[in-house]
């Protein structure tokens, strides 16, 4: 694929992404030549691992060296999310450009997409993450369209309500958000008790109580099946699969929904044969094909996708944040 540095056009292809980096760096002002590009992947498409948001931070990591760019990590997932918006057209918050400008291994990015203050949150040594893809595509489903009507639906609520953003509210509000029509109760529901299970998992992390955070797992995956409604069949029946798995803490939906991927804990060292042995009942019981994506100890950087019948091919592994518009 080629395009002009200067004189970019949305085409509708992967292309974009990158296209779109460009276009955003020269309007802020930087020298971008022409270039050519290589480009290799193991983040799997359309699986809610942010693929996007990597493709367009690695183009800027290596645009900033290629041509002796100066911009600070935050700066740079700034123009990506900017790029995404403004170019691409998509209406994504700042997260997933955060997660891959900043996350380091070993730990989850804890982050505030307000003021763009995070930390890292070292992951807990007795644990294995497991990363599961439930073979259905966002792309298949209501996958961007839905994530803009939810935000939408999220700004309606906080105009009602009188707020500038939905995270300036708390459980102390709930009265005046159960007045609300039902669509945005539950919208604003989901919004209002997933910034605080944030909180706490990150709290359950930092003390190593892993059925606590198991717990929240669960209870932010109903939320985003029932109140945020993002999920699919597929992805709740490989939650209820994972739940139902003895040696699984808990797990949820990653990423924005209508598809993709399931992030859980399993006990140490038990993550692989959980992985495995989830992904093929869950072949057993649905029409899709599931993919083991990450299934390794949780303070590591863990390796290999396996499809159900296939080969082993690369693998990573994304930290995650809620599934609600940030600051949303």
């Amino acid at each position: 694929s080629r395009f002009s540095v200067g004189s970019e056009s949305r085409t509708g292809e992967w292309i974009d992404y990158v296209a779109g980096v460009t276009w955003t760096l020269t309007r802020a002002g930087f020298v971008v030549d022409g270039f050519d590009a290589l480009i290799t992947s193991d983040v799997p498409l359309g699986c809610g691992l942010s693929s996007s948001a990597a493709l367009e931070i690695a183009t800027l990591r290596a645009l900033r060296e290629a041509f002796h760019l100066v911009f600070d990590d935050v700066r740079m997932a700034r123009l990506a999310q900017q790029g995404e918006n403004e170019f691409v057209g998509a209406p994504v918050g700042i997260m997933d450009q955060m997660c891959s400008a900043l996350a380091v291994p070993g730990a989850a990015l804890l982050l505030d997409t307000r003021s763009l203050e995070f930390s890292h949150v070292p992951l807990p040594a007795g644990a294995d993450l497991v990363v599961v893809d439930s073979g259905v595509s966002h792309r298949l489903a209501e996958g961007d369209h839905g994530y803009a009507t939810r935000r939408q639906q999220c700004e309606e609520a906080a105009r009602q309500l009188g707020v500038a953003l939905l995270r300036e509210l708390d459980e102390r509000d709930m009265a005046r958000v159960d007045a609300l029509p039902d669509v945005l109760r539950r919208r604003v529901r989901h919004v209002i008790t997933e910034n605080s299970r944030v909180h706490a998992a990150a709290a359950a992390l930092q003390a190593g109580e892993l059925e606590a955070l198991g717990r929240l797992f669960a209870a932010s995956h109903a939320s985003m099946r029932d109140d945020y409604e993002v999920s699919v069949p597929e992805v709740d029946l490989l939650v209820d699969m994972a739940a139902h798995d003895p040696d699984v803490y808990g797990a949820r939906l990653t990423g924005g929904g209508f598809g993709g991927a399931v992030v859980m804990f399993a006990k140490g060292g038990t993550g692989e044969a959980a992985a495995a042995r989830i992904a093929e009942r869950y072949a057993a019981r649905s029409h899709a094909v599931p993919s083991v994506l990450v299934a390794g100890p949780a303070g590591v950087v863990a390796g290999g996708r396996k499809e159900q019948g296939g080969a082993v091919a690369g693998g990573g592994r994304e930290q995650d944040g809620p599934a609600a518009p940030e600051g949303r």
